[in-house]
């Protein structure tokens, strides 16, 4: 039997009785747990957590801005207190109490530095941009769950005095229960690894989910929730499990190819649309973008009615270029040669089916950033463009009245019954005849 420190009053000459002798050694034990505290906080924990938050590798410094090396002499002392009681405390009710007291300890600061440590590889693969096509923070959650359930199980089986396979074989008849309390969590983690089993979301990626008013970036992807944080900074939460049962776009794959695609389209007046004059056609032949065009055309149309023998007296007869069809090939050149258009990807100008608004001449194109402010900024430039240049093909934008163009067809109605009444009266005053 190891000597306790009333054994070594005893040796001196000091004779204590039992109770007085337990507080004595309760005392020294309290002591010496007080000594390595201030040993391990105040001298070691300060000495590695300086060396390592000045270390050249990222993990190191990382650690040394941890809870790590502080929990881990948490659970040094609970160590010691449990080593202590074992060498020093007789068998009774105070040496179980001390030692379940210990073994609760330093269950409680293992979990801790588990956490700790599973912060920290978090940290460090989000940093390093390790494996971020999987959910992290999900399944770091998820080990924190399993930790904490496992680390209930084993302080109950402490208190009861029981075997913790005990305590795991009594589960069976709760997992209906558990199944219940955990179930957001469970279908979280599903969620989770069917997502980046199949890549489909990541953090950073752009989210548009129409359900749940979600429209930005990613920000954060949890065992039970994923934050998107939306383009107005507002920040929406979506489940999990959802972004596998509902439907959701994301932009990633759009960004990644460089390129961002322009689909809109300007409504010509179909009163507007005519054939091409001689000489509107020599006006058009002097742009740079038509010439060629134009020429090439007009042969074909040339041989075309030469081959026919057409009558061209009458418009109806044979083929000829018309004002709508050269204003298509005119935005099909200008896209070509336009710098922050992409010549790699689909590149179209399409005529839609006519409607209440006119012809919809469509642009389908792709810009050469994805940046959202270029790329409105390119779109903007392009149709600037198209609007100023749409005149110069004898076409008109279509463009539903307006109060402005109401009031200017009143007056010029007010107009024309003034001066139809100034010419009624003044006929009516030269021809009358005088009085006999």
């Amino acid at each position: 039997m190891k000597e306790t420190p009333s054994d070594w009053l005893a040796l001196a000459g000091l004779q204590l009785s039992p109770f007085a002798a337990q507080l004595v050694t309760l005392g020294v034990i309290l002591i010496l747990l007080v000594l390595l505290h201030g040993i391990l906080h105040y001298g070691v924990l300060r000495i590695l957590q300086g060396r390592m938050r000045n270390h050249r590798f990222l993990f190191f410094k990382l650690i040394g801005h941890s809870s790590l090396f502080r929990h881990a002499a948490m659970l040094a002392q609970g160590l010691a207190l449990g080593w202590l009681t074992s060498w020093w405390v007789p068998a009774g009710s105070l040496h179980e109490g001390l030692l379940g007291f210990s073994r609760i300890w330093m269950l409680v600061y293992t979990m801790l530095a588990f956490f700790a440590f599973l912060d920290l590889v978090l940290d460090w693969c989000f940093r390093k941009q390790v494996a971020v096509q999987f959910p992290l923070k999900g399944i770091v959650q998820s080990l924190k769950i399993i930790g904490a359930i496992a680390v209930v199980i084993f302080i109950v089986s402490v208190l009861i005095g029981q075997s913790p396979v005990i305590l795991i074989s009594g589960l069976g008849a709760m997992t209906a229960v558990l199944m219940l309390i955990f179930k957001d969590p469970i279908l979280g983690l599903v969620a989770g690894i069917q997502l980046s089993a199949n890549n489909m979301l990541s953090i950073g990626d752009w989210l548009e989910m129409p359900k749940y008013n979600a429209d930005g970036a990613v920000i954060d992807i949890g065992l039970t929730t994923v934050k998107v944080r939306n383009w107005d900074n507002t920040v929406t939460t979506v489940p999990t499990y959802a972004l596998i049962s509902d439907s959701f776009k994301n932009w990633r794959a759009m960004s990644e190819s460089g390129g961002r695609r322009i689909k809109r389209a300007i409504h010509i007046d179909v009163n507007s649309i005519k054939f091409i004059s001689e000489t509107q056609m020599q006006r058009l032949t002097k742009s740079r973008l038509l010439s060629q065009y134009i020429l090439e055309k007009s042969r074909e149309v040339e041989a075309y009615n030469r081959s026919r023998s057409e009558d061209l007296s009458s418009a109806l007869n044979g083929r000829r270029l018309t004002n709508i069809g050269t204003f298509r090939a005119y935005l099909e050149v200008y896209l070509r040669n336009h710098p922050n258009i992409h010549r790699n990807m689909t590149m179209l100008v399409r005529q839609l089916a006519p409607g209440t608004t006119g012809v919809p001449i469509e642009i389908y194109a792709f810009t050469t950033t994805v940046a959202w402010a270029e790329y409105e900024s390119i779109q903007s430039d392009l149709f600037d463009h198209i609007f100023a240049v749409v005149g110069e093909f004898d076409l008109r934008v279509f463009q539903e009245p307006t109060g402005y163009d109401m009031s200017a067809l009143r007056l010029a109605v007010a107009g024309a019954s003034d001066i139809s009444a100034t010419g009624n009266t003044s006929g009516n005053a030269s021809g009358a005849e005088p009085n006999s």
